[in-house]
């Protein structure tokens, strides 16, 4: 095999790699249930429900609801289950959010007393994976854990690159 047809063999296979590794997933909010006030007041049910997932940039929330709404707030609001002024607000009975960057994303109902009852969520949205690094760094990562997979992943494409030129 001459070498530029190896050569295109591995931008594809590794555009392979990064293509499923960056692909977003679209969360459907509470699962089968949707986003609607649990039957017995729980302000924990969508946090546990989010707590079971793990969110990064790009990612969608997918919220189905009857007559109620969406609001992304601060934590002030978020604590107080109260909002004169979201950051972002629907109300057609299937919206569909974007987690645009890390960190907290703050969400309560709209309509009155249903976030005291446990219509309310925090989101996580993950810091995106840092480069790999070189050989001689071992800070950890932000799950505490130092970046070994890595070499692995380079050992087994140069391997691979290597059966293709043969």
């Amino acid at each position: 095999m001459d070498s530029s047809k190896a050569f295109l063999y591995l931008v594809f296979f590794l555009f392979s790699l990064h293509f499923f590794t960056v692909f977003a997933t679209e969360f459907a909010v509470g699962g089968d249930k949707g986003w609607a006030v649990p039957k017995v007041k729980d302000d924990q049910v969508y946090d546990q429900w989010a707590g079971k997932n793990r969110f990064k940039i790009g990612d969608t929330l997918s919220f189905e609801y009857k007559k109620d709404s969406v609001l992304v707030v601060t934590k002030e609001e978020y604590e107080k289950c109260k909002s004169s002024h979201p950051i972002f607000f629907s109300n057609n009975g299937k919206t569909i959010y974007k987690l645009e960057q890390p960190g907290l994303y703050y969400f309560i109902s709209g309509v009155s007393g249903h976030c005291e009852r446990g219509l309310k969520m925090i989101i996580k949205v993950l810091e995106p994976e840092s480069p790999p690094q070189s050989a001689n760094q071992t800070s950890p990562t932000s799950s505490g854990t130092t970046a070994a997979a890595t070499p692995t992943t380079m050992a087994f494409v140069v391997s691979l690159f290597g059966a293709l030129l043969y």
